[in-house]
């Protein structure tokens, strides 16, 4: 049947392909009608047989033989190109630690058409590691639709964009994934109190001991988390931080430091300091410090490539402060003036008649 047909004619065996699906079955022949001959998952190495048109002829390791649609499949290729990628970010730090909101492939570069080979499954933890942003692709002929102000003048609306996260697995595995697919790994009890914003980074700062928690756990986590809107393309990591202490009458979390209206950029770092400048009684003492960058004034314009989705600001202001009990103080040198920060451009949303929602 394979020599008849020119479309399946077998070119020469070699090579391995890997599985890209969840699980998918070999069969033993490319016919409407065939049998199941091994059952493969994501991510198995399949020796190559002969390659069809649109068909790998294969054999597992255990000896299973059988064909599959080279759509479940990938090359060599791709596979060493995942593993260069894993290696080159093995060391980098993580920006956030996220869970897998529903099961996604990785992708080999940012982009809904780029290659993909790992599967991750709902539930896995990921580490973030850095951001980027490119248009949405619209469906094929498609074009933006015109509309017209409360003047009448014809705009065309902004192209819509969608962001996407390198992640690295606990197996050590990289690839890229559309930011929709995660959730940043935040309890319930602080992620309830994100009023509408996208809490982009949570990170603990320290923990505190309350005996009348409901909690099995009696050692509280005290958070630090950043915000963003829930706006794919923004050219800033958050624009909101807040602080989550614990509240030790009232078992539960308060908001012990909030700042709005920034363009920040992460990574967030966390340490334990000194105040170097001895402003309080607490001063010599070891606390939680964490530290981030803030877009300065006069940086000008930030615009994602648009090669790569990659942001990459200009001059950066960077910030630290101090967790001092309840309280949370900037460290910054006694009669230092801060530098002026950039500020979010917020659009303001108006009716036919011109007037703001």
């Amino acid at each position: 049947m394979l020599s008849g047909c020119s479309h399946l004619r077998p070119r020469p065996a070699g090579g391995s392909v890997y599985v890209t699906v969840k699980q998918t079955y070999l069969r033993d022949r490319v016919a409407a009608v065939s049998n199941r001959t091994a059952t493969v998952e994501n991510g198995q190495r399949l020796d190559v047989l002969e390659h069809g048109r649109r068909f790998y002829h294969v054999k597992t390791e255990k000896g299973e033989v059988g064909w599959i649609d080279e759509k479940a499949v990938a090359t060599e290729d791709v596979f060493d190109q995942f593993k260069a990628l894993a290696q080159t970010h093995k060391n980098d730090p993580a920006v956030a630690s996220a869970v897998v909101r529903d099961d996604v492939n990785l992708h080999l570069r940012p982009g809904r058409v780029t290659e993909t080979f790992y599967r991750l499954a709902e539930g896995d933890k990921l580490q973030l590691l850095e951001r980027a942003t490119l248009p949405k692709p619209m469906p094929a002929g498609a074009a933006p639709v015109k509309t017209a102000d409360a003047q009448g003048t014809e705009t065309v609306p902004a192209i819509a964009m969608e962001d996407w996260w390198l992640a690295r697995d606990a197996k050590g595995r990289a690839g890229w994934l559309l930011s929709h697919y995660v959730d940043v790994d935040v309890p319930d009890s602080v992620a309830k109190y994100s009023e509408g914003q996208r809490i982009v980074g949570a990170y603990v700062l320290t923990t505190v001991h309350d005996d009348g928690a409901q909690q099995d756990n009696k050692d509280i986590p005290i958070y630090l988390t950043v915000l963003s809107p829930y706006t794919a393309g923004l050219a800033y990591d958050f624009d909101q931080v807040r602080v989550f202490t614990w509240n030790l009458k009232m078992h539960r979390y308060e908001t012990a430091y909030r700042e709005k209206n920034m363009e920040g950029y992460l990574p967030v770092t966390i340490r334990m300091s000194a105040d170097p400048y001895g402003r309080s009684a607490t001063a010599q003492m070891e606390l939680p410090t964490f530290t981030y960058k803030v877009l300065a004034a006069d940086a000008g314009a930030v615009v994602p490539d648009a090669a790569t989705g990659m942001v990459t600001p200009g001059r950066t202001i960077e910030k630290t402060y101090r967790l001092e009990g309840n309280l949370v103080r900037r460290i910054q040198a006694a009669g230092s003036a801060p530098d002026a920060e950039a500020h979010p451009v917020v659009e303001v949303k108006k009716d036919k008649k011109g007037k703001k929602k």
